[in-house]
């Protein structure tokens, strides 16, 4: 007998497991049908094995758990199938149930735990970690001040966001205090649905009772020994009937000792300005349906102004409770009204979502994670170019007015833009074909990413949501882009969801469903004035276009969270149920009211800190999960948080305003201009006198004019005939060499450039022309600073090596940052200034 090695002796423990598996077959044979079965092994390979001896391949792996009880026993598929028919599903043949995989892990759960559960409480999922902390927080502080007061009714906040988990979150926590009785009510009767799926789906909450309005039950005649949730609005609650009283059919509400209250949506009084915003571009009809379907209609009727609360709710809802549990995606009044304290809230924000995400990929690498489906959000912002600006501007920095550049007129096929002709050049803009911008990109030698001409940002695209300013302006946009010469945008299917004839409501929903499909193989924009803003997923929506001005965070990011939902396929080979693939794991929003855009984010940045004492620190978490980049112009630059601020502030930010002095656009170096200069020997000594000059080498003019002029002549040949190799290479080289000391050139250039901010800095003139400043007022000071002459420059200036045109925006920019930078710490720059010198002109201050 031959002796073991020490591979055989130390061989490895069989990876042996009990699982239950389930899976489904598409045929008209085995419709409704799952077969049920166990294995030790890989369900995958097994399963793969059954299907492959009866030529079978259009299934899919429904359901792949563990076979063992919680006591450690083990548990068969015979035992899974029996359940199932006693609680009467057919056993069509062998292994096959007729049932849904809902009612298979509901047996599942049953046999693990030893309990007999009603309806489909098959959910076994436990609270994520931030949920048990919301409920842990929560009930330490009733504890505390009932301990206090026996009789104290506390309130407590949860500020949390979408997908937070809200709903089964607040049932742990009706769980965790011991509640039997507990009153749900909302502003918005829409989330009805998730309030009852939470409780009648998950174990935890067996044997509990769901009430509400539409429930067909007497609410008064319930079985009293089992723990009972009503769900209702604010409006039927609080509805009177024409003498002042309460409804009869509540008055058992009112009767009741509630243990715990719940206020669902509730932004204390927020709803009604967020619901005028949103809405404020319909017709004025469809606006107050609109309202009246997203928050509970009847409200304004109610006597009692909800927008300013008392302390004790039940002066304007007479109920009887010992404690209060809000919950907000969007509680920045609350927050910033002091009407709780630190101690009473739980936050639960997009940065901690986001923080989350990161930390389980990194802790748990290859697992799959709870957090992975949530995209993270982008914004880029846009500087439009100044003949557009000029077209609409307002405000107090002249930013560009959204609701005034898209406004339009008419209905349907005869809407149109009152600025037609504009919105199409930003039409060309956003695809990178207008011919202005792409002149300045071939100087810069990079692209900016414009929405739909970088390859980076196209699939982002491929489903996107258009927020314009009122109804008119959807149909004028869908008959802009339908018009022959735009026919890059023909590819994408259009939806007008604006208007009466688009269905109020969810029943505009319909029309983008089916327009858009799985979303695979369709290209969709969606034009909207205000519906399907809220409340609604569209998983395949990936960026939003912001095009219209919206005054509130609140209602901003409520609009813009659209695109955040998550677009995951589960299962996506038909194989593992429990592997989940993220089609979607960032999303884009994309602003062209640079100022206003990044406002609204540093409010919605503090409004979620109200306690932190620095705005700059409020927003730097922020932005590290929610990357900001902005274009200028003529450059796309990444702004943190101080930037941030500094554009909510001034306009502008200082990393901008610098940019702005560094930008290739500022100068001229084609072969015109460096001609310009080669046959003008005053203008030559002028350059050699610009610092690090000399170092660029000698004639470096001269070299690059006739290397350019080479390579234009051996591609001219190229026309002609095929090049030898010694051509291509000379080619080649030649081509490489003229354009990186064109480069260098460009870079000593603007260098100069750089050190007018510093003389501008310096001097103290405001309201001349900088032009005037440089040749006439301080000539010497401009020298020591710049190290040319008042002649050098005007000698240069006339020679179009700078553009004068960017140069006074440049100018402008500065002057406008400065006075606002000094104004903001309480210092009038110069008092009874009325102008601004630019570099060759005078504007109006304001």
């Amino acid at each position: 007998m031959s002796k073991p090695t020490i591979e055989e002796i130390l061989e490895p423990k069989p990876e042996a497991r009990p699982r239950i598996y389930a899976y489904s077959i598409d045929d008209q044979a085995h419709a409704g049908l799952l077969k049920v079965g166990q294995t030790t092994r890989d369900v995958k390979r097994r399963v793969a094995e059954q299907v492959k001896t009866a030529a079978i391949k259009n299934y899919t792996i429904e359901l792949d758990e563990s076979g063992e009880r919680d006591d450690g026993t083990i548990f068969s598929d015979h035992e899974v199938r029996a359940a199932l028919r006693k609680k009467g599903f057919e056993n069509a043949e062998l292994e096959w149930m007729r049932c849904t995989v809902e009612d298979v892990m509901t047996v599942l759960t049953e046999l693990r735990t030893g309990q007999r559960f009603t309806g489909t409480h098959h959910l076994t999922f436990p609270m994520r970690r931030e949920q048990a902390e919301a409920v842990e927080l929560t009930h330490a502080y009733f504890l505390s001040r009932w301990a206090e007061d026996e009789k104290a009714v506390p309130r407590f906040l949860w500020n949390a966001k979408m997908r937070f988990g809200k709903t089964f979150t607040a049932y742990q926590l009706a769980k965790k205090i011991g509640a039997e009785r507990v009153l749900v009510v909302t502003f918005k009767p829409a989330v009805e649905d998730a309030w009852q799926a939470d409780l009648e789906s998950h174990v935890d909450f067996d044997g509990w009772q769901y009430l509400s309005r539409n429930s067909d039950s007497d609410p008064t005649r319930i079985n009293g020994e089992k723990p009972i949730v009503y769900f209702g609005s604010f409006q039927d609650l609080l509805g009177r009937d024409a003498t002042g009283n309460i409804k009869p059919k509540n008055e058992w509400l009112h009767t009741v000792n509630w243990d715990l209250v719940i206020f669902d949506e509730y932004h204390f009084g927020a709803w009604r300005e967020t619901a005028k915003e949103l809405f404020e571009g319909e017709d004025e009809a469809v606006a107050k349906k609109e309202t009246k379907l997203e928050y509970a209609p009847g409200l304004e009727d109610v006597n009692e102004d909800l927008g300013v609360l008392s302390e004790k709710e039940a002066e304007f809802l007479p109920i009887t409770t010992k404690a209060y549990l809000y919950l907000s995606g969007t509680p920045f009044k609350a927050l910033a009204t002091g009407e709780f304290i630190e101690e009473q809230i739980f936050n639960w924000t997009y940065t901690d979502e986001q923080r989350a995400k990161e930390e389980f990929s990194t802790r748990n690498p290859g697992k799959w994670n709870p957090y992975g489906s949530l995209p993270q959000m982008r914004l880029l912002t846009y500087q439009m170019p100044d003949e557009l600006v000029a077209i609409a501007s307002a405000g107090e920095f002249d930013e560009f007015d959204l609701n005034e550049f898209f406004d339009g007129s008419g209905t349907g096929p005869h809407a149109q833009f009152k600025h037609k002709t504009e919105v199409q050049k930003w039409l060309d803009i956003i695809r990178g074909e207008y011919a202005l911008k792409a002149v300045e990109s071939l100087k810069m030698g990079t692209r900016p990413p414009f929405p739909y001409s970088d390859v980076r940002l196209l699939p982002y695209l491929q489903h996107s949501f258009w927020f314009l300013p009122n109804v008119a302006a959807c149909h004028a946009m869908s008959n802009l882009l339908a018009e022959k010469h735009n026919t890059f945008w023909h590819q994408f299917d259009i939806i007008v969801a604006a208007g009466a004839s688009a269905g109020i409501g969810l029943d505009a929903l319909p029309p983008v469903r089916k327009a858009i499909g799985g979303g695979f193989k369709t290209k969709t924009i969606t034009l909207s004035c205000g519906k399907l803003t809220t409340g609604v997923t569209v998983p395949q929506w990936s960026s939003i276009l912001m095009l219209r001005n919206l005054k509130s965070p609140e209602t901003y990011f409520q609009a813009a969270f659209r695109v955040q939902s998550p677009w995951s396929i589960r299962n996506p080979n038909g194989d593992n149920p429990n592997e989940e693939e993220v089609l979607k794991p960032v999303c884009f929003v994309f602003d062209f009211a640079p100022t206003r855009a990044l406002r609204q984010l540093s409010e919605y940045g503090i409004g979620l800190s109200p306690n932190e004492p620095n705005p700059e620190s409020a927003v730097k978490e922020l932005v590290s999960f929610l990357p900001v980049l902005a274009y200028d112009g003529a450059n796309m630059t990444q702004i943190d948080a101080g930037g941030i601020l500094d554009i909510a502030m001034a306009g502008t930010s200082a990393t901008l305003l610098a940019r702005k002095w560094e930008s290739a656009v500022l100068v001229n170096v084609d072969n015109e201009t460096l001609r310009r200069i080669l046959d003008n020997p005053e203008a030559m000594a002028a350059v050699e006198r610009i610092e690090g000059w000399r170092s660029l080498g000698d004639n470096i003019i001269e070299t690059i004019i006739n290397k350019s002029d080479k390579v234009k002549e051996l591609k001219n040949k190229a026309k002609l005939k095929e090049l030898t190799a010694k051509q291509k290479m000379q080619l080649t080289e030649e081509e490489k060499e003229y354009k990186s000391k064109r480069k260098l050139v460009q870079e000593k250039l603007i260098k100069f450039a750089t050190r007018i901010p510093a003389f501008m800095y310096l001097t103290d003139f405001r309201e001349n022309t900088l032009q005037d400043v440089i040749t006439k007022l301080e000539p010497d000071l401009f020298l020591a600073v710049t190290g040319l002459t008042v002649k050098d420059f005007h000698l240069l200036v006339r020679l179009k090596v700078f553009n004068t045109e960017r140069m006074n925006e440049a100018v402008f920019a500065f002057r406008r940052y400065e006075d606002a930078s000094l104004r903001y710490t309480g210092i009038e720059s110069h008092d009874g200034l009325t102008h601004y010198g630019l570099y060759d002109t005078v504007v109006a201050r304001e």
